[in-house]
């Protein structure tokens, strides 16, 4: 059985028992981790693919270090000009070990950064419930420039008066 996780901003194919390098997580040594963003599971040729990910389904894992990568050296230069610049980075990675998938009846975790869904904001008085019971050829080129300023229509300053009434009609 393997899994395609996305872990850290990233996609991994991971299956149990398996060590994967991943960027810094902010969790301690010895702690473990489980991930909700399941892509893909296969359980030995029965394939099921999530919309965006499956529901239920959940990769944990424990972490075992943390450690620094390589260094990269970053050396820009222009010839001819004097200009060299020279800098260094490493990446900081976190080593983990796939400890189960679980295919489903994984209760989903309340991450902390999740929101209640938003409410809908009352409907107040916009533009377009009152346009239709204006006569807009009877208004002036300024208002009917600023009412279309209102709706959001842009490129109206150099529009004539019938061509206005179009985009607001």
């Amino acid at each position: 059985m393997y899994a395609i996780v996305e872990i850290a901003g990233q996609q991994f194919k991971v299956v149990k028992d398996q060590k994967v390098f991943v960027n810094r997580l902010d969790s301690e040594e010895g702690n473990k981790v489980t991930f909700d963003n399941v892509l893909l599971l296969d359980d030995s040729g029965k394939v099921t693919l999530g919309a965006p990910v499956i529901d239920g389904a959940q990769v944990s894992a424990k972490v075992l270090k943390h450690l620094r990568g390589d260094k990269v050296i970053v050396f820009k230069k222009k010839r001819r000009k004097g200009y060299r610049v020279k800098n260094g980075h490493r990446q900081s990675y976190t080593e983990i070990q796939i400890d189960n998938i679980v295919a489903s009846g994984a209760k989903p975790a309340v991450s902390k950064t999740e929101k209640a869904p938003a409410k809908p904001a009352a409907k107040s008085k916009q533009v377009e419930d009152i346009a239709p019971a204006v006569d807009l050829s009877k208004m002036s080129v300024a208002d009917l420039k600023a009412l279309a300023k209102e709706k959001g229509i842009t490129g109206i300053s150099a529009m004539k008066k019938a061509d206005l009434i179009a985009a607001l009609s």
